[in-house]
């Protein structure tokens, strides 16, 4: 079972706020990031223009170690290399550009195949949710990331 949604969303948050967000590897990203597992966090590399990573949720218990990429100056490119609910290759992509008005414009891309039954539940949740619940999931994200950079 594969999920391939694709939403665009505005937000007040600076773009380079949310990049600095995305890429923030340090502990502090669990704080940026409230819906990480402490527990499943862990950082393998990071380079220049990439990062390897294992992250998941406490509920649903998932975990994925994800090779970040953000060669390109305006996407970061997380992609599954080991997962225990999608198959490696599976990934998510998110341009980040300014809307003009000191926010920005969004371009998210959801890509993920189940690689077991763990994985079709997860992804059959998301397609029901389908573009509403990742631009809602989106949108909550960019709250999180304006308010840890609030404080």
């Amino acid at each position: 079972m594969r999920v391939t949604l694709h939403v665009d969303v505005e937000s007040e948050v600076a773009p380079e706020l949310i990049r600095r967000a995305l890429l923030d590897f340090t502990d502090r990203r669990l704080d940026i990031w409230p819906q990480l597992d402490r527990k499943t966090y862990q950082v393998h590399s990071v380079g220049e223009t990439t990062a390897e990573v294992t992250e998941g949720s406490s509920f649903p218990k998932v975990w994925s170690r994800e090779h970040y990429d953000w060669s390109h100056p305006t996407t970061v490119t997380w992609t599954a290399v080991e997962s225990n609910f999608c198959t490696p290759g599976s990934h998510i992509a998110m341009d980040i550009t300014p809307n003009g008005s000191g926010g920005s414009r969004l371009a998210v891309t959801w890509d993920r195949t189940a690689a077991n039954l763990r994985g079709r539940i997860n992804l059959a949740v998301i397609a029901l949710g389908g573009r509403r619940l990742l631009r809602w999931a989106t949108r909550k994200s960019l709250r999180d990331v304006a308010k840890a950079y609030d404080e």
